[in-house]
């Protein structure tokens, strides 16, 4: 199996992306509400409380304390953390951060780092970027950056040390495998955009696919632009791959949404304590575009990604293919505070057009768990709904697929090659004494396979000659999609696993169901209509 995203030590992240990205409608100011549950004499009391705790520690604790270690590194996260798992404090670094990410680019030389053996690694360097044009590669070790030793430094404190004004030079000293010596490149900072959308491609002629990894400020326009480029004439079914998108801001959700709909349909809405509801409606519509859509997800899609896919579901427009989403139906305001920090606070929860609140339970659970042991089975029987055919659906677990499909488990096999980093490792050593070019269309063969053989064995990576024959084809697909993403780049690398990728062979046998489901609802909505005339 060919995973969508490349990189299999990084899933941790996934719970700092939910909340970060996931379902943020701002950042935005606002102004405190009049209306309160707690009464004014209750509030001024709790802060004369924690102002005596509070000074009881600056006047006693043995060390000295600051406001940074106990206000936003304590305090404030601490009640941030009773509240729900999405509502989070962010210091000046993070704000930053996720103010990047929600604008889609930052300035440095481009490239994604990780750790291994004490050591900052390149993972990729970015398509088209500084770091691409000069010619640092995958499995590359930093050692220096501007003279500075990296080896007590974590990733994050690499990456802000290669970041930096644009224009401004950075001079980074490389180890590589088969280089006798180290490698300097002196590298001018330049504008970094990080796409939210995948370049689009056909899978076969007329099935356009369109990986949609997140939602920042130029995702509806991104979506946009590869349908132009296609033509969306040429369309004759599409498959949305909303996979691990952690959602991101709810107005580009809509949009995206929009442009598949009916001009006129609900996309979503939402309402909390001190809001009303607010419906949000298809303003564009698809021109005229009906083509089939099949909707990939799993457990990782999740906010704005669920309202996407949860629109397209309710309104029988999508047929949605995967695994159960992840269950986010909260919409947090952000709120800049002092000091360049800022506040991510849910204010109010989201509903899919039939009415269905799908965020999933986290009251009675850990965060730990409520991110990483999914209950699969947490729909709420109370909360049924109907799509536009009368399809019956469910709130409180996510979206459920219209067509389960989980992806395959590793074997014990895989599961150790891949904790070895096997292929990136090999493929760093492979590129250390051969040319970097390959023939285009190249698939790893067997003289390379045994190569890999080799490699794994000096590695000490435990495997039968039974085990390596079972795993023949997954090795090759595996080794050829890491050995991409040197030679030809991390898009050709991309393309070659969407190609080989078996819920994307599933997504275009189940084209005729999405084709189907349209059809039902269109009769079934023009029925009532006639049904409503006639009985006027």
């Amino acid at each position: 199996m060919a995973a969508k995203r490349r990189f299999f030590w990084i899933a941790p992240a996934i719970v700092f992306v939910f909340s970060l990205a996931g379902g943020m409608f701002g950042p935005s100011i606002m102004g405190a509400s009049a209306a309160s549950a707690t009464s004014e004499d209750d509030i001024k009391q709790s802060l004369k409380a924690f102002t005596k705790v509070l000074n009881v520690v600056e006047e006693n604790f043995a060390d000295k304390v600051t406001p940074d270690k106990t206000i936003y590194k304590g305090a404030i996260p601490g009640m941030a953390r009773t509240l729900d798992p999405h509502t989070s404090f962010f210091d000046p670094k993070e704000f930053q951060a996720m103010r990047d990410d929600q604008r889609g680019h930052y300035y440095g030389v481009g490239m994604s780092v990780a750790p291994r053996n004490g050591k900052t690694i390149v993972i990729v360097p970015f398509v088209g970027s500084p770091a691409y044009k000069a010619g640092i590669r995958p499995g590359d070790i930093i050692m220096e950056v501007n003279d500075k030793r990296t080896d007590n430094l974590s990733t994050t404190e690499v990456a802000d040390l290669l970041k930096g004004p644009r224009g401004t030079q950075v001079q980074i000293q490389i180890g590589r495998e088969g280089a006798e010596k180290p490698l300097m490149y002196n590298i001018t900072r330049d504008a970094i955009e990080r796409k939210s959308v995948e370049d689009a491609q056909w899978l076969k002629p007329g099935v356009m696919y369109l990986d949609i990894q997140s939602f920042n400020e130029n995702t509806s326009k991104e979506v946009e632009e590869n349908f132009k480029r296609f033509g969306e004439q040429n369309v004759k079914a599409l498959v949305l791959d909303l996979r691990e998108n952690p959602g991101g801001l709810l107005n580009e959700g809509v949009a995206v949404a929009d442009r598949f709909l009916q001009k006129g349909q609900m996309i979503v809405s939402h309402k909390g304590r001190v809001s009303q509801e607010k419906p949000f409606y298809a303003r564009h519509g698809n021109g005229g575009y009906d083509y089939p859509i099949v909707i990939l997800v799993n457990r990782y899609s999740a906010s704005a990604a669920e309202i996407v896919s949860g629109a397209l579901q309710d309104h029988d427009r999508g047929w949605v293919l995967g695994e159960t989403t992840f269950g986010k139906g909260l919409v947090q305001t952000v709120y800049p505070l002092a000091e360049n920090t800022g506040l991510a606070l849910t204010t109010m929860h989201y509903y899919t057009p039939s009415g269905r609140l799908i965020q999933r339970d986290y009251t009675h659970t850990s965060f730990y768990n409520y991110y990483y042991r999914r209950d699969d089975n947490s729909k709420q029987s109370t909360d049924v709904k109907s799509t536009d055919s009368g399809r019956t659906v469910y709130g409180g677990g996510g979206i459920t697929p219209d067509e389960k499909w989980e992806s395959p488990k590793l074997n014990p096999f895989q599961i150790n090659v891949l904790r070895k980093f096997g292929f990136f490792a090999f493929t760093a050593k492979y590129f250390g004494t051969h040319d970097l070019k390959l023939p285009k269309g190249w698939v790893a063969d067997n003289n390379v396979l045994n190569d890999l053989h080799a490699f794994l064995l000096k590695e000490n990576v435990p495997f039968t000659e039974a085990e390596w024959a079972e795993n023949n084809e997954w090795l090759k697909q595996q080794l050829t999609r890491e050995m991409y993403v040197t030679a030809f780049g991390s898009d050709e690398s991309r393309r070659y696993s969407v190609d080989v990728d078996p819920l994307v062979q599933k997504a275009i046998e189940s084209i005729p169901k999405a084709r189907a489901l349209q059809e039902t609802a269109k009769k079934v909505v023009a029925q009532r209509r006639a049904e409503g005339k006639s009985s006027r």
